[in-house]
């Protein structure tokens, strides 16, 4: 036995010290790395191609970035993308490129492959809209990663997941299902989804949903769009806790919101409360000045790439 008098009081003292200081020494890596990131230079050229593979008997199509030249085996990054999106994402102003596609090209040019896929009932995906869940997207997220974990010149240790808004929640639940998932990046991620969708379809809506039979019902979306859901949809906004599935993964979390942010409201708090309920000490919260899809409908790539740059700091030192 030893008593807790010096030296080795002082030695407990420094140990203790070091370990209280390491999640911030952390960030600043981190943020260093992705001021390296955001000036960064391409490291390969970008290769893609159209995939399939199947789930629940029904095809789901993607496009698998690749870092043409770089030995492997590689790193991958699945893309997920948001409610009534398809795997491209929206279009960036002032570019002629797409949220998803930017992402994966910056992604594969710094030596990250990347899959983006269309859930089933969206973009060239077989299924119909109409028949959306939260449950069925959880599952072509684990169907891709099965695909994925097989391909040639990919190293399944190494699969992390990216998800834009509803598809941050879909990551979310997929990460506490699948142990394969080494880190997380949400991206302005649906923490409550009863109290974000009664903002986007109304209170009126999901009631009438969670009555409905069979049949469909129609909605129109803020922005003009019309669309219509079936019952299970709006029961899974009960069903599917985004949150409480964090509570269950213990790896490294990142999130990214936008302090301006009117789709999942209010900001900073539902980024905040993944990184409350987030039971790993590897985590991050990076609160950018921009609004649900990180401005790219009006101002541009600016705010985008801080998060790319961002989201590549992280999976550096966490994949």
């Amino acid at each position: 036995m030893f008593s807790y008098n010096s030296p080795f009081r002082a030695i407990f003292t420094l140990i203790v010290l070091l370990l209280l200081a390491m999640p911030l020494l952390a960030q600043d890596d981190v943020a260093e790395l992705m001021e390296e990131y955001r000036s960064a230079e391409p490291q390969y050229e970008v290769a893609e191609s159209v995939v399939e593979f199947e789930n629940e008997g029904q095809t789901v199509v993607g496009t698998l970035a690749m870092p043409d030249g770089a030995e492997g085996p590689l790193p991958i990054v699945m893309l997920l993308h948001g409610f009534s999106g398809q795997r491209h994402e929206l279009p960036i102003v002032n570019t002629e490129e797409a949220m998803f596609s930017r992402t994966a090209r910056v992604f594969a040019e710094q030596g990250y492959a990347s899959l983006r896929i269309d859930f089933r009932g969206s973009g060239e995906s077989e299924g119909e809209w109409e028949d959306t869940t939260f449950s069925g997207q959880i599952s072509d997220a684990i169907a891709a990663v099965d695909y994925v974990a097989g391909l040639e010149n990919i190293d399944p240790e190494r699969i992390a997941l990216l998800g834009l808004s509803q598809g941050g929640l879909v990551a979310s639940a997929t990460a506490s299902r699948d142990s394969r998932i080494k880190s997380v990046v949400l991206w302005s991620a649906v923490a409550n989804p009863p109290f974000s969708f009664a903002g986007l379809v109304g209170t009126e809506t999901i009631q009438a949903g969670l009555e409905a039979g069979d049949e469909p019902v129609d909605f129109t979306l803020p922005w003009g769009a019309e669309s219509s859901l079936k019952r299970p949809f709006f029961e899974d906004l009960y069903n599917v806790d985004p949150v409480a599935e964090i509570s269950r993964y213990e790896g490294p979390l990142m999130a990214i919101i936008g302090l301006n942010d009117t789709i999942v409201t209010p900001m900073p708090q539902a980024g905040q409360i993944y990184m409350t309920y987030h039971p790993g000490e590897n985590e991050m919260l990076v609160e950018l000045d921009a609004d649900h899809v990180f401005d790219i409908l009006t101002e541009g790539p600016d705010d985008l790439d801080d998060a790319i740059a961002w989201s590549l700091a992280w999976l550096s030192t966490t994949l």
